[in-house]
């Protein structure tokens, strides 16, 4: 009994820390989310309506069109 909930515990886990495959943007730097982490900011969004979030050290700097 004790071995099946210590599997049933580690099955839990695992699925747990397997995000799983998000669809790539920004030049393959950034990730198609509903929701970015701190670390990560929206420049563009993707074509699933999802923001791309991309780290700032990988965004130009300045605007992205000459208004």
């Amino acid at each position: 009994m004790k071995l099946l909930l210590l599997a049933l515990a580690a099955l839990l886990l695992l699925s747990q820390l397997t995000p799983g495959d998000t669809q790539k943007c920004w030049n393959l730097r950034g990730r198609c989310r509903h929701r970015c982490s701190r670390k990560e900011r929206v420049y563009v969004y993707c074509t699933n309506s999802k923001m791309c979030c991309v780290k700032p050290k990988y965004q130009p700097k300045g605007r992205p069109w000459p208004f």
